[in-house]
């Protein structure tokens, strides 16, 4: 570490000081657990359960290197600051002045969070989403409990769990639906939770949580965090349910509470995917499944007292309904869900929009940067006839911002011409007084803007990128 700073080489301060005498050799540092260099214990290792339910978990989550490595991955996280304002650039000054005074109150069990910043977002299908911001302090605490806690709780959840944890994805869960399709079973039964996270019993999850391990003093930390108030508008609202969407610790928590309906769908030996509250179970028969459904919204609603929504959930054919933005066919192919078509359409549409004043040059990274993303994410759909006409429509869409970005018909009619258009076609499309989006459907103004030229300016050609994954 030294020698990289005598050649020059840049070198990334520690949030702790304390650590870097313990990284410049292979012995344990002062707080720290083994090898000296950070990126060898940046994954924390499964924790023996004899040891998770003795009292010594908080040693765990105060080790220097855990709260390093927290700090990292908060920075990594970004996000908006809490009640109090601070950013994430401004915590290592803070720890540097409070270090001893958070430590014991991690120890001792007596941190207190701050209230939670309330930030409403409108929701896909309509209606809005309440998030829970914690402040930067907190949400430092939360990542070190969070990198504590997974090791020990995520081994024990079930196969058939997908979402929020590490080394799985919405593929994995996607491919697991395939193969019960593809086994036969084309009705699914959709069980939608009504505001979930909003309504999670805080004392059933904390019985769940006290089965895992008998630290009291972690006990008394996660549920103040989950009964931490939420300011909005001015006013500091107490909650009494519900785990706040917007803090590390969240969905490790309603990992935790709905393994219990994992364990009883095993118990059933069903067939189902879950990925967070979305949960999909795989039958052969209707019959079947609305036994099913009435059978599994009894135990959440009398066992975990979760609400289930009537009109959202359903037993249905495998085509009629959606899984994570995707459509499952017949023999188990997939296909992109007509809701996801419209929802990646509106977003091109925010995107484009005429009047963002912004250059076309930085509309294009935005728009690269949304297609690049989406395509990969439904890289395994049979979608290449939705993604043709896609491409279609999204180079109409850019000719339509291009032309309107020139404003009166003397550059519009100079633009086209540069682009290697006759001028008296140039000037007739110019003056033809059609509107912008008709003016960029015009042959004149396709021929000038061709799928060549948008591919000179770097444009994501949606085809093309979804043929690499194919190949």
């Amino acid at each position: 570490m030294g020698a990289e700073r005598q050649q020059g080489r840049p070198y990334q301060r520690l949030l702790f000081p304390e650590l870097e005498e313990g990284l410049r050799h292979d012995g344990p540092g002062e707080g720290g657990t083994g090898p000296g260099t950070f990126e060898k214990q940046q994954t924390p290792t499964a924790l023996d359960p004899a040891r998770a339910l003795t009292e010594r978990l908080m040693e765990e989550v105060c080790q220097l290197n855990n709260l390093n490595q927290a700090y990292r991955r908060v920075k990594a996280n970004k996000g908006v600051p809490g009640v109090d304002g601070m950013t994430i650039d401004e915590l290592p000054t803070w720890f540097a002045a409070h270090e001893q005074e958070l430590l014991a109150a991690l120890r001792n069990g007596t941190y207190e969070p701050q209230p939670l910043r309330g930030v409403q977002i409108p929701k896909p299908g309509g209606g809005v989403r309440q998030l829970g911001i914690p402040t930067v302090i907190d949400r430092f605490v939360q990542q070190a409990l969070l990198q504590v806690l997974e090791p020990l709780l995520d081994p024990t959840f079930s196969a058939s769990s997908y979402g929020y944890r590490p080394g799985r994805g919405a593929h994995d869960a996607l491919a697991q639906a395939q193969t019960y399709v593809a086994e036969g079973r084309t009705i699914v039964v959709d069980i939608d939770l009504e505001k979930f996270f909003d309504r999670i019993n805080h004392d059933i999850l904390m019985a769940r949580l006290a089965r895992r391990t008998t630290d009291k003093r972690l006990l008394r930390i996660v549920r103040r965090f989950l009964e931490a108030g939420l300011m909005q508008d001015g006013v500091c609202v107490r909650r009494y349910e519900g785990t706040a969407q917007g803090g590390p610790l969240s969905p490790l928590l309603a990992n935790l509470l709905l393994d219990d309906l994992d364990k009883e769908l095993e118990r059933r030996s069903h067939r189902f995917c879950r990925y967070a509250d979305d949960c999909n179970v795989y039958v052969q028969s209707k019959a079947a499944g609305e036994r099913v459904l009435a059978s599994v919204t009894r135990f959440l609603e009398d066992v975990l007292h979760l609400r289930v929504n009537r009109e959202k959930s359903a037993v249905a054919y495998i085509e009629e309904r959606q899984f994570l933005g995707h459509r499952l066919l017949r023999g188990g192919r997939l296909g992109i869900a007509p809701k996801s078509l419209e929802r990646a359409k509106e977003r091109i549409r925010q995107i484009t929009r005429r009047n963002r004043g912004i250059g076309f040059d930085r509309l294009l990274r935005e728009l690269n940067s949304f297609l690049t993303g989406w395509v990969t994410y439904f890289r395994h759909a049979a979608c290449k006839r939705h993604l043709t006409a896609l491409d279609g429509w999204i180079r109409r869409k850019l000719r339509c911002v291009r032309l309107k970005h020139c404003k009166g018909t003397k550059t519009i009619a100079d633009f086209l011409i540069r682009l290697g258009v006759p001028a008296w076609t140039a000037w007739l499309t110019a003056r033809s007084g059609k509107g912008w989006w008709r003016l960029a459907g015009s042959p004149c103004a396709t021929h000038a803007m061709s799928d060549q030229w948008f591919c000179s300016l770097g444009l994501v050609q949606l085809v093309q990128r979804y043929a690499t994954f194919q190949a």
